[in-house]
């Protein structure tokens, strides 16, 4: 593989997996413009944030078979020319409902991309690599939260808001026509591959009875909800609590993206020295301790603007080191089976997600409170979860080496 070739995939795999997070990152400074076109409150277009994570933890499970069965890049066109659909009735959306289902069916066309983007690096690089190119694709999902809100500031406040929807049906043909001309077929279909419910089922057993698997990425997605906590609730905490303007909240969601961003690819250089295992253990541990502290201060009111701001960028920096070491050994021991394994992959970050959303909105308080307790509570279960299921670990397939980019 040359540089050229694997930066290209680098990439096309990295947007792929970007553009679900970009379609909400967009869209968030845009909540009170909806709210009033809507004649509604921001609370209630919050709803259809919800209904893009339930459409995401729904349709990663329908991908993984086809993905299996079709090979990886027809059910990748379904997937982007439904979201490209649903993009222009979200753009259409004259009521709150309409708003709702649309974004519904955005996401289930969005986790199309990722799931099969997930499975093509287990595909088309080397088990040991897993880890670095997640990594790389962090770097690449990251012009999500450093670019998305900040355009949709600025397109909020210039335009309406429905040209959000326009920029990101522009995104998505862009996207499918980088995978039909440049993104090479990295699994061939295997018409012995069943699509019947009981077979279906059976795969996904067969993904869930591998401790490696269940421990690896049930950590990772309540780890990974510490992110979904944040963007939930920023716009309430930023726009509505410390009373920033749409434009200053774009900004700091940017800077903020940079613990994320910064962090995984810190992990990248650390892991020349240090297993993918040690670096979740530590990750973890991090995450405990800088979000009892936000929930303790929160609880306290120790915290203003700036002290909310540094508690959020250390839980992300927690994340950015424990994404993409979880991805990689959950993935690790699945060859024929990668592509249910990544779609019960992203279910369970999603699932989990979107209880972190739900927990959100239950914890009554006009604070940054609901987001500390969210990010607290996640934390720990994510650490719990590591320290009982590597009991039940007896060969565990490693990801991570001291392997150069496959490059030559």
């Amino acid at each position: 593989m040359t540089r050229k070739k694997y930066i290209s995939l680098i990439l096309i795999l990295g947007s792929l997996t970007a553009l679900g997070p970009f379609s909400i990152d967009m869209y968030l400074p845009g909540f009170k413009a909806i709210a009033k076109y809507l004649h509604t409150s921001t609370d209630q277009v919050a709803l259809s944030l919800s209904s893009y994570f339930i459409g995401i933890s729904a349709g990663q499970l329908l991908y993984g078979p086809l993905l299996d069965r079709f090979g990886r890049k027809r059910p990748l066109y379904f997937g982007l020319a439904l979201y490209i659909v649903a993009s222009i009735g979200c753009f259409f959306s004259t009521s709150l409902e309409m708003l709702i289902i649309m974004r519904f069916f955005q996401a289930v066309g969005s986790c199309a991309a990722s799931v099969a983007a997930m499975a093509m690096v287990r595909d088309l690089f080397p088990v040991e690599e897993n880890a670095k190119v997640f990594a790389l694709l962090i770097l690449v999902l990251g012009a999500s939260p450093m670019l998305a809100p900040t355009i949709g500031s600025y397109i909020t406040a210039v335009f309406e808001w429905q040209v959000i929807f326009l920029i990101l049906t522009i995104i998505a043909v862009l996207i499918l026509l980088a995978v039909i001309f440049l993104l090479p077929e990295s699994y061939q279909p295997d018409p012995s591959y069943s699509l019947k419910p009981r077979p279906i089922i059976g795969n996904f057993l067969q993904v869930l009875k591998d401790p490696q698997f269940l421990t690896y990425s049930l950590s990772g997605a309540f780890a990974f909800a510490g992110l979904f906590a944040y963007v939930s609730s920023s716009p309430i905490v930023f726009i509505d609590v410390f009373k920033v303007s749409e434009k200053s909240f774009g900004w700091i969601f940017a800077g903020l993206s940079v613990g994320f961003i910064g962090s995984s690819q810190v992990n990248s250089i650390l892991m020349k020295r240090y297993k993918s295992e040690q670096m979740i253990n530590v990750s973890l541990i991090w995450m405990v301790f800088i979000s009892m502290v936000f929930l303790i201060g929160s609880l306290n009111n120790w915290f203003n603007i700036g002290g909310t701001i540094a508690m959020i960028f250390g839980v992300l920096c927690g994340v950015g080191i424990s994404y993409p070491n979880t991805a990689a050994l959950s993935l690790a021991p699945f060859t024929k089976n990668a592509g249910s394994a990544s779609a019960l992959l992203g279910a369970f970050q999603m699932a989990v997600g979107s209880l972190a959303s739900v927990g959100i909105t239950l914890i009554k308080s006009h604070s940054p409170l609901p987001m500390a307790g969210v990010m607290a509570a996640s934390s720990v279960v994510a650490l719990l979860i590591l320290l009982i299921g590597k009991r039940f670990i007896k060969n565990k397939v490693e990801a991570s080496a001291d392997a150069g980019v496959i490059a030559h």
